[in-house]
């Protein structure tokens, strides 16, 4: 148990360590507004960053409006009922049994809303779920209870814990960001088409910006995949948080993540791949892989 103990509290003083790296490859970042995190006593959305999210929205409003019109419609005929066949006004009951003119238009009328609904339902399905060619591809991995993002093509990452109260300002965030601040963040460019490959490292997570449109459940043994595109001019922080019951510390694995300009991004990148050993810029994953390969051969 006592060396149980021990391996714990290295592997917490080697996150810690590893934290404060990523916020050294962090702090060279511009200041930014928090565009993306929930507001108080509000009722909609959070402002969209992504093309998804206004087609989300545009298809949440669709919606509304037929369920608010059925939900008239059927309130208004129970009152005209209650008013014009009460008891009062019908001292003898009605014999009829059925209608088949009305019987056919309340089915036939459920089926033209159905068929309303499914071209843009489908429309925005298959445009969340056909993933494009990626720009830059993240892996996020969700633990128990923290999230660890690797960049897939340079070959590094780091561990996102949620930041304490009294470490909010030093780290540029605000006292009500409190549960949603992370000390390091998600850094992408603005204008790039940014694949998040998602999976678990224990019990079931799932990764979520609000804001972008995305949701995707990290299951462990399986790598599924999320896609996203921040407006040009959208430079900002975003917030997310783990949407998946996962354990008793659930509420407290927030994820952050900041859009910047392709200037902004290329500067950090090129701190980041320093600060943890990742592959340069101008040498991909896959140009390092070929390398081994072609050595391996030539060394048989």
């Amino acid at each position: 148990m006592q060396t149980v103990a021990t391996l714990k509290k290295i592997g917490v003083t080697l996150g810690g360590l590893m934290a404060s790296g990523a916020a050294m490859a962090q702090n060279a970042l511009p200041d930014l507004p928090t565009l993306g995190k929930p507001e108080q006593d509000g009722l909609n959305f959070q402002q969209p960053a992504t093309e998804l999210m206004r087609d989300v929205i545009w298809m949440d409003t669709f919606l509304l409006w037929i369920i608010t019109i059925i939900s008239v419609f059927v309130t208004a005929l129970l009152l005209y009922c209650l008013f014009r066949y009460n008891e009062k006004r019908n001292k003898v009951p009605a014999t009829f049994t059925h209608n088949s003119l009305l019987e056919v238009a309340w089915t036939v009328v459920p089926i033209l809303v159905l068929i309303a609904i499914i071209p843009p339902s489908l429309t925005l399905l298959f445009k969340q779920q056909e993933i494009p060619e990626a720009d830059i591809t993240i892996k996020a991995t969700g633990n128990q209870w923290y999230w660890t993002h690797e960049y897939v093509d340079h070959d590094f990452g780091f561990d996102s814990f949620m930041l304490p109260r009294e470490e909010l300002a030093e780290n540029g965030f605000e006292d009500d960001e409190y549960l949603l601040a992370t000390d390091t963040s998600v850094v992408i460019p603005t204008g790039k088409t940014v694949v998040v490959q998602v999976t678990g490292a224990d019990v079931i997570h799932s990764w979520t910006i609000p804001a972008f449109g995305v949701k995707q459940d990290a299951v462990p043994g399986r790598l599924a995949q999320l896609w996203f595109e921040v407006d040009e001019g959208k430079e900002g922080v975003y917030f997310g948080q783990c949407s998946e019951l996962c354990g008793k510390d659930h509420s407290y694995m927030p994820i952050t993540v900041k859009a910047v300009s392709q200037a902004d991004y290329d500067a950090w990148l090129e701190g980041a791949i320093e600060e943890y050993a990742g592959t340069p810029s101008a040498v991909t994953v896959a140009d390092l892989n070929m390398k081994m390969v072609q050595d391996a051969q030539a060394a048989e």
